[in-house]
C-alpha cells in the first residue's frame, strides 16, 4: 500500500496521478506508471502503486470471470440480488460518506430522480422571473 488518504470523494478502482519517482507496492525497484484507489471508507483510502507488469495483471483481472463474480451480491439499497453491483455513495450523506454496493435499478432509479427534482427547481427559477415589468 502506497498511501492512505484521509476523506475522499473518488470510488474504488478510480485512477490518481503518481508521485514523482513513487515504486511499484509489489515490485520496490520498478517505477509505478499507475496509483488506483484501493480499500476505501468514509475514513480515506488506500493508494495502491502499480508497475506496467502489475497494471497490466489488474486490467486483465477487471475483465476475468471473477472480477464478474464480484459484481454479484445483494444490493445494499433494494436488498435485491444482482448481478451488476457497483460502488455507489448516497449524495445525501456526503461527498466522502459511506460506500454502498448497489445495483443497476437503484442507480438508474436515483439519476432519474435526481434529473426530475434537477428540472423542478429549475422550471421554479423560470417562473420566478416575470418579464412583464408593467410599463406596456
Amino acid at each position: 500500500m502506497a498511501d492512505v488518504t484521509g476523506p475522499i470523494s473518488t470510488l474504488p478502482g478510480a485512477s490518481h496521478s503518481v508521485p514523482k519517482g513513487q515504486k511499484c507496492d509489489q515490485h520496490r525497484r520498478r517505477p509505478a506508471v499507475a496509483r488506483i484507489q484501493g480499500e476505501t471508507d468514509s475514513m480515506g483510502s488506500e493508494m495502491i502503486d502499480m508497475c506496467q507488469e502489475c497494471l497490466n495483471r489488474h486490467i486483465a483481472w477487471k475483465k476475468s470471470p471473477e472480477a464478474a463474480e464480484h459484481r454479484k451480491g445483494t444490493c445494499e439499497w433494494c436488498k435485491n440480488p444482482a448481478d451488476d453491483l457497483r460502488d455507489r455513495r448516497d449524495f445525501e450523506e456526503g461527498m466522502s460518506g459511506r460506500i454502498y454496493r448497489v445495483c443497476g435499478a437503484c442507480v438508474k432509479k436515483e439519476d432519474e430522480q435526481l434529473a426530475a427534482e434537477m428540472d423542478e427547481f429549475e422550471n421554479s427559477l423560470d417562473d420566478s422571473y416575470d418579464d412583464d415589468d408593467g410599463l406596456d
